[in-house]
Parts: C-alpha cells; sequence; structure tokens
C-alpha cells in the first residue's frame, strides 16, 4: 500500500520552502500497517518491507504490504493445532514494566494515547506479562534469537530477530519481531544479485505478531563489516549481517553498537575497527588529505568539497583529476597548479593505474596484494643491466633544438640514447593501434621538441631509467597506489539516460556503451579503496528505468563494503538563483563515520519534477517544520555588479567598473586565498575579472535579439506578426506582414513558432532581474531557452553563467569560448559542494556521529560576513 506523499511538480513561479516528508511518520505507518491482531488461525506477519522509493515494482518490495499467513493447523497427523507457549517463569512484574513500560500503561493513558493517533492506527497491545523462552511446534527460541517468520504461499519466509515475548491482557503470546532484509527487500531491488544471497541486513523497523507465526530458529552470524571480505572470513550460518539498512535517505551503515552481540554458536565476538579494518589513521587538522577528482570537467566539484573541508579545519588537496576534455583539464591546472592533471579517459586511467601497481610492486615499493595478476614487467631489475654516463647530467632539459644533430633522419643506422623518462600513460598516444603503457622520452642530445612516446616493450635496454621513473613518481606520487586516496569524487557521464535520447535502453540500462562510465566509476573506487566517496548525477540516475542506474551505484558500494546512502540536493536552496537538482551518493569505508547532508541555507524556487519514487531522498527540512532560512537569491542579487559588455566583446580579462551590491557579490569576489581565510592580496590584479564576455551571436539572431523589448517576460512573441491564442499557442497574425532580416531570413523563425508545439515561450527571450533561472545551460544559444540579458542585447557571458554556479570570480577558464560554456554548464555547483565539503569534515574530524542523515550548517554559512570583513580589514591595515 503506497505511502501518502506531497508531490511538488515543475512550472510552478512560486516560491517555497524545499520539504520532504517525516521519515519518522512512514516508519510508524508502516508498522502499524502491518501489525496484526488477528486470529491464531490465519495471522499477518509484517513483511518489514519499507515504501523506501514507492511506486511499483515486478516484485513490490518497496510498497507496503500485508502477508497472509498459511493456516498454522498441524496436518491431519491427530488433527492437533500449532503448538505455541511460552516456558519458563515470567519477568518479574518491576523488571517487565522497567524494560517495557509502555506495554503496562493504565487503560485509561492508553485511550487517551490512541485517540491522540489517526482513527486507523492499530492500537499498542497490553501486556499482562513477559517472557524470554518459548517453544513453537518443537523447537525453542530464546529473547534475541534470529528466526524465520511465516510469508504467504509461494514466498520466501520473513527474517528476524526477537526483541520480545509477551502475552497479552487476553492472554494471546506474541513476540516483537525487528525485520531483517534480504538485498532485493531494499532499494537495490531487482540488482539484488550483486550482493551475496546469504547476506541480510538489519533494520530498525519493529511490530508484534502471534507467536505461532515463528517457523525456524536460524544462526544469523554477526560478521564485521570490511572492505575486501573474504569468503572464509564468513563463518558457517543460515544467513549473515554487517549492515544496517535504514529508510532515511536509502542508508547502509555498519551496525549500531547495540546490535553488536557475541555470536554464542561460534564463539566469536565482533571485532574492533581497528581488528576489522587494521589501525585507523589518525588525522590531525593539519594533515593533508588526498582527492581524487575523476571526470573533473574544470574542477568545479573537487574545488567546493576543498573549500568547504578546509572552512572546518580539514586540509583536503585536490591531487589527481581526470577528464577527457582538454580544455577542461587547462582550466583545471591553471587553477590548481599543485594538482596532477591527466587528460585522458577513464578507462584508460584505470588501466594505467593497475600497471602502475605493478611497476612499483616490481621495485618493492608495495605489497602484491593475492588478487594482483602476474607480474610481467621488469622482474628482473637489477640496477646493473646498463653501462649509463654517470656524468650526464639527467636535469639538463632544456637543451637547445638549435644545437640538436638533426641532419640525421634519414640514417638508419643511426642511435638514440634515452635522456629521461618525463611521462606515462596508458593508451595509444601514437595512434598507432597498439595500445599499452607508453612513456614520454626525451633523448640525449636533443630537446623538447623532439620528446616521443614510446611502448615499455621497446625500452627493454633502458630499466635503470625507467627505475628512476618510477622512483620519482612514486615519491612524488604522481598517481595513486591502492589505500593512498582519502577521497574520490566524481559525476560519470550517463549520456543514455538523456530524456532526449529516443533510444534509450530501458530493459538493461547498463548494456548501453553510453552508460559504461558509472561501471568504471564503480571499477577505480574498488581499485584504489578510498576512504570516501561522493558520486553526483543527473536526477534521471533515480527517474529512467526505474531508477535502475541509481539502485546499481548504490548496490556496486554494498557489494565492496561501503557504507552508502543517497541523496538529492537542490542548487538553489544553497545560495544560488537557480534550482537545478542533482542526486549525490556518499560511500564510506567500514572505519569511517558515514557523511551526512547538510541542509538547505537559502529558500528556494521550486522548478521541475522531483522522483516520485525517490521524493524521500530529497535533502530538506520535514513538512510543517518551522525553520528560517536566508532569502532565495535572484539573478540580480548574482550579476548586476559586473561591467556591460556587448555581443561583440573580446576581452579576456576586464576591470570592474563598480562595487559590488549584495553579499553574494562582495563574497565572489574575494580571491582564493581569502576563501581560504588567509589574508586578501593587495594590487589590480584581484580586481581583473576573467571570462566576462558572451558568445558571439551570428547577424540574424543579434538583430533578433535587438528587437525582443527590455522587459519582464519579453521574447519573440512580442515580434510583428505573432498572434497568441487563447490556449496559449502562438499563431502568425493574417494582419500583418512578415518582416524580414537584411539577409533575407524572417525576424521570427519557424522553429520558434512551432517549438514545443507553439506553446513555448522560451525562444529568444530575456531573463529578467527579480527571477531565476531553471538551470545554467551548456549551450549558449537562445533558439530554444532564455537566456539573454536583461538589459544588454547578448546572451549571458561565461562569467555571468559562472556566477549562477558559484564560480568565484578568480577561477579562469581556457579554450574556446564554446568550450567555456560547456565547462561551467556541466559543473557542479560550487556552493552545493562546498556545504558536501562541511558535511565531510564533520564525518572525517567531528564529533561522535548522529544516526540522523542531515546536519545543520553553521548560521551565515559559509560566514561569509566574517570572510569579507577579515579581508576587508586587512586591505585598510
Amino acid at each position: 500500500m503506497p505511502t501518502k506523499r506531497k508531490t511538488r511538480s515543475g512550472g510552478s513561479s512560486a516560491t517555497s520552502k524545499l520539504t520532504r516528508r517525516k521519515v519518522e511518520e512512514v516508519e510508524e505507518e508502516i508498522a502499524m500497517e502491518a501489525c496484526s491482531e488477528d486470529s491464531a488461525v490465519e495471522c499477518e506477519a509484517s513483511t518489514k518491507r519499507e515504501a523506501e522509493g514507492g511506486g511499483s515494482s515486478p516484485k513490490p518490495a518497496e510498497a507496503v504490504r500485508k502477508q497472509p499467513l498459511r493456516e498454522v493447523k498441524m496436518e491431519e497427523d491427530g488433527g492437533e493445532e500449532s503448538q505455541a507457549r511460552f516456558l519458563g517463569e515470567a519477568v518479574t512484574g518491576e523488571e517487565a514494566r522497567r524494560r517495557w513500560p509502555k506495554r503496562y500503561e493504565d487503560k485509561k493513558q492508553n485511550q487517551r494515547s490512541r485517540s491522540s493517533k489517526d482513527d486507523d492506527d492499530d492500537q499498542l497491545i497490553q501486556a499482562r506479562c513477559h517472557y524470554v523462552k518459548a517453544e513453537v511446534d518443537g523447537p525453542v527460541y530464546d529473547l534475541y534469537d534470529d528466526a524465520h517468520v511465516r510469508a504467504g504461499d509461494g514466498e520466501d519466509d520473513f527474517i528476524c530477530q526477537i526483541v520480545e515475548m509477551l502475552e497479552a491482557v487476553d492472554g494471546t503470546p506474541y513476540f516483537t519481531a525487528q525485520w531483517y532484509y534480504r538485498a532485493n527487500d531494499t532499494v537495490i531491488q531487482d540488482l539484488a544479485h550483486l550482493i551475496n544471497k546469504k547476506r541480510v541486513f538489519f533494520s530498525k523497523i519493529q511490530n508484534d505478531n502471534p507467536l505461532e507465526c515463528l517457523v525456524k530458529k536460524l544462526h544469523i552470524a554477526r560478521v564485521p563489516l570490511k572492505v575486501g571480505l573474504e569468503a572464509d572470513e564468513i563463518p558457517k550460518c543460515d544467513f549473515y549481517c554487517d549492515m544496517m539498512y535504514l529508510l532515511p535517505y536509502s542508508t547502509f551503515t555498519k551496525l549500531l553498537p547495540e546490535s553488536k552481540q557475541v555470536d554464542s554458536e561460534t564463539s566469536s565476538t565482533i571485532s574492533s575497527e581497528d581488528e576489522m579494518n587494521g589501525c585507523k589513521v589518525d588525522l590531525h587538522k593539519n594533515s593533508e588529505l588526498t582527492l581524487l577528482d575523476l571526470y573533473s570537467g574544470c574542477g568545479a566539484m573537487s574545488t567546493g568539497l576543498c573549500l568547504g573541508a578546509n572552512m572546518a579545519g580539514s586540509n583536503l588537496v585536490t591531487k589527481w583529476a581526470v577528464d577527457l576534455n582538454q580544455y577542461a583539464c587547462e582550466s583545471l591546472k591553471l587553477n590548481h597548479p599543485e594538482t596532477e592533471v591527466r587528460n585522458e579517459s577513464a578507462e584508460d586511467f584505470l588501466s594505467l593505474l593497475k600497471e602502475w601497481e605493478r611497476l612499483c610492486v616490481s621495485l618493492s615499493f608495495t605489497k602484491r596484494r593475492d588478487s594482483q595478476q602476474e607480474i610481467d614487467y621488469f622482474s628482473v631489475i637489477d640496477g646493473q643491466d646498463e653501462d649509463d654516463d654517470d656524468n650526464d647530467n639527467d636535469d639538463d632539459d632544456d637543451v637547445d633544438d638549435s644545437n640538436n644533430n638533426d641532419d640525421n633522419g634519414d640514417d638508419d643506422s643511426q642511435e638514440y640514447e634515452v635522456k629521461k623518462l618525463l611521462q606515462i600513460c596508458f593508451g595509444d598516444p601514437n595512434e598507432s593501434g597498439e595500445r599499452g603503457l607508453y612513456f614520454m622520452v626525451r633523448w640525449k642530445n636533443y630537446g623538447p621538441k623532439h620528446d616521443t612516446w614510446e611502448p615499455i616493450t621497446g625500452l627493454s635496454d633502458c630499466r635503470k631509467r625507467i627505475r628512476e621513473f618510477v622512483i620519482r613518481g612514486y615519491e612524488s606520487k604522481i598517481l595513486p597506489l591502492p589505500g593512498e586516496v582519502d577521497v574520490i569524487c566524481g559525476g560519470p557521464p550517463c549520456q543514455s539516460i538523456s530524456g532526449f535520447n529516443r533510444f534509450r535502453n530501458k530493459s538493461n540500462p547498463l548494456a548501453d556503451e553510453k552508460n559504461k562510465q558509472l561501471v568504471i566509476f564503480m571499477e577505480i573506487v574498488e581499485f584504489l579503496r578510498p576512504r570516501f566517496v561522493l558520486m553526483e548525477n543527473v536526477v534521471d540516475l533515480v527517474k529512467f528505468a526505474k531508477g535502475y542506474l541509481g539502485r546499481y551505484a548504490l548496490g556496486r558500494l554494498i557489494q565492496m563494503n561501503y557504507q552508502a546512502r543517497m541523496g538529492m540536493m537542490a542548487a538553489g536552496a544553497y545560495g544560488l538563483p537557480q534550482f537545478r537538482m542533482r542526486v549525490f551518493l556518499w560511500g564510506a569505508q567500514p572505519t569511517e563515520k558515514l557523511p551526512q547532508y547538510p541542509l538547505p541555507t537559502h529558500d528556494v524556487v521550486l522548478r521541475g519534477v522531483i522522483p516520485t519514487e525517490f521524493e524521500r531522498n530529497t535533502v530538506a527540512y520535514d513538512e510543517g517544520q518551522s525553520i528560517d532560512l536566508e532569502t532565495k537569491l535572484l539573478l540580480k542579487d548574482a550579476i548586476s555588479d559586473l561591467p556591460a559588455v556587448g555581443n561583440y566583446e573580446k576581452r579576456d580579462e576586464i576591470s570592474y567598473d563598480k562595487e559590488s551590491e549584495t553579499e553574494f557579490q562582495r563574497y565572489i569576489r574575494l580571491s582564493k586565498n581569502e576563501m581560504l581565510g588567509g589574508s586578501s592580496e593587495s594590487g589590480a590584479k584581484r580586481h581583473l575579472l576573467y571570462d566576462h564576455f558572451p558568445y558571439e551571436l551570428n547577424i540574424d539572431d543579434y538583430q533578433r535579439v535587438c528587437r525582443i523589448p527590455k522587459r519582464k517576460g519579453a521574447c519573440f512573441r512580442d515580434l510583428p506578426g505573432v498572434r497568441v491564442r487563447p490556449d496559449n499557442k502562438v499563431e502568425w497574425d493574417p494582419d500583418v506582414e512578415r518582416v524580414y532580416l537584411e539577409s533575407g531570413k524572417p525576424l521570427v523563425p519557424n522553429y520558434a513558432m512551432t517549438f514545443v508545439d507553439g506553446t513555448s515561450s522560451k525562444p529568444s527571450a530575456r531573463l529578467w532581474w527579480d527571477e531565476t533561472v531553471p538551470t545554467v545551460v551548456t549551450r549558449a544559444e537562445p533558439h530554444n531557452q532564455a537566456i539573454t540579458h536583461p538589459e544588454q542585447d547578448r546572451v549571458l557571458a561565461i562569467r555571468e553563467n559562472a556566477r549562477l554556479q558559484g564560480f568565484p570570480d578568480y577561477y579562469k577558464l581556457c579554450g574556446p569560448v564554446k568550450e567555456r560554456y560547456i565547462q561551467v554548464g556541466n559543473a557542479v555547483a560550487v556552493p552545493v559542494a562546498r556545504a558536501l565539503g562541511y558535511a565531510l569534515d564533520m564525518a572525517i574530524q567531528g564529533p561522535t556521529p548522529s544516526e540522523d542523515p542531515l546536519l545543520t550548517l553553521p548560521k551565515k554559512f559559509p560566514n561569509i560576513s566574517e570572510q569579507i570583513a577579515s579581508a576587508s580589514s586587512e586591505d585598510v591595515a
């Protein structure tokens, strides 16, 4: 039975706080729906299958449902009824009232309690007494035993822990079940094949069932949660359990302390975290934490994470970044010179990591893992195989090419000597059709112009140079080895799930090559085993094919024994004038605290549709909760201080021509050092503005934009010859002659009249100062989207888009103008990443974590006023 929801649908311009229904209310509904007060002949057991995602599925594992049990009468053999009775003495009245006080409320108090609930809620069963032992059809059950509970015909029996045994005031024997989930009962659903069939997940859901519903006593082993758990580490058992599954934000986490019990049958106990996973790293505020940014783009996500973590005290540094886009890599390197930026595919990066580990193992820098493939490279490295000139100056890399003997290129007998190896990659850098491990070679007596990529198979006589390169690379950590990464973040592209793709594979999304990067991302996580994982993606991840890919991502982390939770965050809720909902998936090693999601700081204009099936994964306040949020940001708050520029502006750097007008603008102008809490920068350089120029419209589009009135809501519908019908569709006005441009093309193009069947007002539309944008786009063309400046005849500039994404003004982009728009449009909103970085720090260095998956950020986060005041005071000084 699906739970009730308040659905928020798209297109509304009304302001609304982002809220969600209380998870506690949903859990209570589940428990009450499943409680049984039926007769002993036919009873109903709780299914403990929560409405995690709602909606329908082939097997309604996520919807609330009642399961009728089979009749509990014995077969014809004597016709005896099921024998269910308590054994031993009852728990003393004083002890029972202390342990289960609500079971012994007087009738008047219970009646008041019941009347305060909805009429259809079930009454809490009142107890006459409690027991700690019972017999059902022969087997004897003790309190806290695990057991099978009878399900409906053709269904697998349910699995529970018996946490209470009571005789009701009417004499009926009951037990209270605290439920375990099989993988297919959780949000993972149809991807349960990723999980060991004997693995179950403990929950917090409890409810009462007639005692005769117990079927079989089980042995469920409590196994320490451990990344890399081997099969021989699981004791002999019916099932094993190492995690809790909690409804809020589809959370999988290590067993809570009260769930840790001695496994009496194997005489083993739960190990401490140190025993489970090795010694936990003792972190200090000043120790460097390393971050790998996969599918990094120009680095917005890692930039925000580092800003947020560093505000809270952690020294998080983007050590490595990988992206296939050359210009995005150049932008990231320009803004983060400390980062090893690799312009290559994630697949090649993963292959390179594996080869790099093999090289380091061959030189005994790291230990070989049992699962590692046989080492082929340099098993005979001994350092004595080359007669190198010890007088070579290996640091003399800048040889003057003009002095090199370049005239001997036709001499086939000429030999070249390797001076130094500069870089390493996996792939086919020479486009020769031969993929493999390559080194970039600096040749002796030649300069950088003659550097070449050479396969390792062709450098068999250069083992000393290879050794030197690996030693340097290992010491400087040019590539991460397993266990050396603290955080992996990234947004693997899943292009096949786009609504614009008419040929999407809904039956098996992972069979589509365009979704392969999600698999690669998880394989990199599995190989490197970072302490924390943060994956970002579009909301279609949990909308397309009933959320198949989102469930896969969660399932893979659980398969790897990572704790995990999934939430959806709106950029506008963290101080931006756009909505832009995205999915974020946290993962954490068993030794770590699973990071929370930061609650919104700002009011927001709701746009688009929040997926109903995962609506309760929206990071928001509970409905009806009294909250004091910052005022929503509008377009004017973000860009009104920027200099006026025209359609043909070409300058890459210009000066501000007026003071900032809002707190947002004052903050976004701060230097990198100031944002990190350091001193301000003096001189004119800090006043330069980068990337403040627009995509240049062609003459026809420019002339059209110039004709659009400068007022709110203006668009192509305001041009002559267009008439709007009562049903809001446009049509040609027969009384107005069609207007043409100088080029001979019509002022109002046909595509504008037919876009969205003539109902759209987006073509050539102006934004206005008191509005927000739905989302920052990657294509700066006004044909089908509202991206025209309110008062200037042009589309929004690169810098204006960057402001809407929360990029600091100091962040400079590289590449052609279209590439810069793409970098900004594809980025994770920096304020969202910043808030997540703060939450990450709280998990790393904060106090004992709460079970609450949500975190309240400090007031006025990120303390903008203090940083502005600090920068201003230092300027005066």
